[in-house]
């Protein structure tokens, strides 16, 4: 696992208190994936009810609040595949 998933398991941990209501999963871009349901946060690939991916760079501007996740999306810098609805509510905690 590379250091920047581990740093990125970490700090979603860290906003992400008692689990998700739902799945979703980000897709950093050449390092890894994160998924994010009602068992908390951890490194992995398993299926998700939304995916997101974007860079670590991007990923990173999120997490320390720079870069609101409905502006990444709307800009083409992070890409979501599934439910809208479960996105739209993890961008809601992570913001």
């Amino acid at each position: 696992m590379s250091d920047i998933i581990t740093a990125a398991v970490a700090a979603l941990s860290e906003k992400i208190t008692g689990g998700f209501d739902g799945s979703a999963k980000f897709t950093l871009n050449g390092e890894g994936s994160i998924v994010i349901d009602s068992d908390g946060v951890r490194a992995g690939d398993d299926d998700t009810d939304v995916t997101l991916s974007a860079d670590a760079d991007v990923f990173q501007s999120i997490l320390e609040g720079d870069l609101n996740p409905t502006t990444a999306f709307m800009t083409g810098k992070l890409a979501v595949d599934g439910d809208m609805g479960v996105a739209m509510k993890l961008g809601s905690v992570l913001s």
